[in-house]
């Protein structure tokens, strides 16, 4: 009789961490499957593939995402036979498609309800491709490239029991059909843990401190890249940095990890690209690498401003840890932010490509921090409304007892 959920991630458990574990604790049955670098948790017993062999030399440009998808859906498929063997059968898949894991699974489980996670529909208009032209160039192959990414992911939406996605802009993304039959749920973060409190000292790698008090902008960027605004950001620093002779910039991130947007020209990390020709002192902006979560959420309590832009894509997870800390957002007006960010309530919305207005915010945060009191509350505030773990975990468990998922009411985790 079929039994539990099979969580399908390339790199699992990644977004679905928080679910897991959860059901793990309810007495929920839980297997997994992902490539063999997935890093797995306590609990759930993942079966790893490796890929047999890369994509094909000389195949034709657009069907090389489509032929990578489909070898890394066969490759599932066997990893999805040896949990058989092994005597699972789920009730329910929950699956995230973007890697084309998902595509043959039907065939060991048929049984099983899938939900797949819509993290990101490519478009070749509209969204993040074609929005800033100054890097990527906008033509026939760069709009192909983009919308034969869903092939394979298509697929997956096609055969989908439900459709889960983050947030109305990303589930708007979705073409109609896909978009009709998806739900909205975000997993949330930990807002009890996530929260305003004192900001303490800073060490820095270099042995000094940056004290409370200091005027300082943080800017969080996982992968250093103009998608998430760093450009905007490095040409309005010292204009900042000029008028504000104390202010400090802290900005977080690791240059050397594989880009959302694409590589940079020549070689070349987008950190270097993006701050060519920019006239700064190192010795007042920060580039502090990766960091631990908690002394990433050290950094955002001692900011008196927290930048966030974006091109049309995926809202990221730090955006809202800030917003859960209490921050002052200065956003970039772009879609992924209207899910957030009200300009003037909670936070500010400026154009993206306007770098006095960035400039200027940042100054004015600087010279009087007590004015963003009433747009930090707030942003606190949207952070517990709308993007609370608990909440989200809720929904999940919701749509999964919807589909027939054994659930008990009740567990040491409490019910949900």
């Amino acid at each position: 009789m079929p039994r539990g959920v099979l969580f399908v991630h390339n790199n699992f458990p990644a977004q679905f961490r928080d679910l897991a574990q959860t059901l793990t604790r309810m007495g929920v049955p839980c297997c997994a499957i992902g490539q063999e670098h997935a890093g797995g948790m306590s609990g759930v017993h993942v079966a790893r593939y490796r890929l047999p062999r890369g994509t094909t030399p000389g195949i034709f440009p657009l069907a090389v995402r489509a032929e990578a998808d489909l070898i890394r859906g066969r490759s599932a498929y066997d990893a999805a036979r040896a949990l058989q063997r092994e005597g699972w059968d789920p009730q329910v898949i929950v699956a995230h498609p973007g890697w084309g894991e998902v595509t043959f699974l039907r065939e060991v489980f048929p049984n099983a309800k899938l939900v797949t996670f819509a993290e990101f529909y490519y478009r070749g208009r509209g969204l993040d491709v074609g929005f800033d032209t100054e890097f990527f160039t906008l033509d026939e192959e760069t709009i192909f490239r983009a919308e034969a990414k869903n092939a394979v992911m298509a697929m997956a939406y096609a055969e989908a029991d439900a459709i889960v996605s983050p947030t109305e802009f990303q589930a708007s993304a979705l073409p109609i059909r896909f978009r009709e039959a998806a739900r909205v749920i975000h997993e949330g973060v930990d807002v009890e843990t996530i929260r305003p409190a004192p900001a303490e000292p800073f060490a820095l790698d270099d042995g000094r401190v940056i004290t409370p008090g200091t005027p300082v902008i943080t800017h969080v960027n996982n992968h250093m890249e103009p998608l998430r605004g760093l450009h905007m950001l490095a040409r309005a620093l010292p204009r900042l940095l000029a008028e504000v002779p104390d202010a400090q910039v802290i900005l977080v991130g690791d240059p050397n990890r594989r880009p959302y947007g694409g590589n940079a020209p020549d070689d070349r990390s987008w950190r270097d690209v993006c701050f060519d020709g920019v006239d700064y002192d190192p010795a007042r902006v920060h580039f502090v690498g990766r960091l631990a979560h908690d002394r990433m959420l050290a950094a955002l309590r001692l900011g008196v401003a927290h930048v966030y832009y974006t091109y049309p894509f995926v809202l990221s997870w730090s955006l809202v840890e800030a917003m859960a800390s209490g921050c002052y957002v200065i956003g970039s007006d772009t879609p992924p932010l209207h899910d957030a960010v009200e300009d003037g309530i909670n936070g500010r919305l400026l154009p993206f490509f306007d770098v006095d207005a960035l400039s200027q915010a940042m100054i004015d945060a600087c010279r009087n921090p007590e004015a963003s009191a009433p747009l930090r509350a707030a942003a606190r505030q949207t952070a517990v409304d709308r993007f609370d773990r608990l909440k989200g975990r809720a929904g999940w468990i919701a749509l999964l007892r919807e589909l027939g998922l054994e659930i008990p009411r009740a567990s040491r985790s409490g019910p949900p």
